[in-house]
């Protein structure tokens, strides 16, 4: 694999992967970023993936509190 060509990022639950490119293409388009046809993002602004990849991390966060609550019952 090059350097800089594909990300080395290893999943620590490799199931994950669809639901994590779902939610790439759908923060994208709640962004209004144009997401290429090809699937090769290298060539976006980084300003717009950093958008992408930030909004991603808010998203998790808040799914991994609402678990966290409702498995300790905070809340109710």
């Amino acid at each position: 694999m090059a350097q800089g060509s594909r990300s080395t990022n290893v999943l620590v639950v490799p199931q994950a992967n669809q639901a994590l490119d779902r939610l790439k293409y759908e923060i994208a388009q709640e962004l209004g970023i144009q997401v290429p046809e090809d699937g090769y993002w290298g060539y976006m602004a980084t300003r717009d993936t950093g958008a992408i990849g930030g909004n991603i991390t808010r998203r998790l966060v808040q799914i991994a509190e609402q678990q966290l609550a409702g498995q300790f019952g905070v809340g109710r």
